[in-house]
């Protein structure tokens, strides 16, 4: 009879989540999140042979899920406006697991240097590179000034719309903020036309 597959690795996955985001990577015992998980040490060395290994695979479990989507709104095949603006929407949907690994990712890329280096390598393989290449085809189709830098492009796409949403997602309903049904929409108009009123 065939042994039944285990959820080890994800009861492994789910206990370090919550034990890095209340302690650090650094601050976290491993030896804790086996016993969060009810397994012992040799199982997380087992599936996750150091704890940025651990840490990664946290990240990865949740950042796949993300990228699927933005893959679907970052499409070559859809125009650039469009593409920002489902960008920009998806971002503002961040479900609270997303929210936290969100929250770690940031934490973690501030106090180690080779997190961060990890993190960007495998950003650098996801979103990044759809991201980038929005940023060119608009430039070649003209939605974008071509004298304007790609890092300049990317900094506004992300301060002007990326920021504001996660932003709302986090802070929204402590500042009593309500939601906007087309906030994604307003954001893209800001991107494009700027915030001041249009002199006649």
């Amino acid at each position: 009879m065939a042994r039944p597959k285990s959820d080890i690795d994800v009861r492994i996955l789910h206990a370090a989540r919550a034990r890095f985001l209340a302690e650090g990577v650094d601050g976290a015992s491993l030896r804790a999140i086996a016993k969060d998980a009810g397994t012992n040490i040799g199982m997380i060395y087992y599936y996750f042979p150091t704890k940025d290994d651990l840490f990664l695979a946290v990240v990865e479990e949740v950042y796949e899920r993300l990228l699927a989507d933005l893959v679907v709104a970052l499409d070559p095949e859809k125009p650039v406006r469009e593409r920002i603006r489902q960008l920009y929407e998806r971002v503002g949907r961040l479900n609270d697991e997303e929210r936290l690994v969100l929250r770690l990712v940031v934490r973690e890329a501030l106090v180690s240097s080779s997190r961060l280096e990890s993190i960007l390598a495998r950003f650098q393989r996801g979103h990044l590179p759809l991201v980038f290449r929005m940023i060119a085809d608009g430039i070649a189709d003209g939605t974008f000034d071509a004298r304007r830098d790609p890092l300049v492009l990317a900094g506004a796409l992300l301060g002007v719309g990326a920021a504001p949403q996660v932003l709302r997602r986090f802070l929204g309903e402590r500042l009593g903020l309500t939601p906007s049904a087309n906030l994604a929409e307003q954001l893209v108009e800001v991107l494009f036309e700027g915030v001041g009123k249009k002199l006649q």
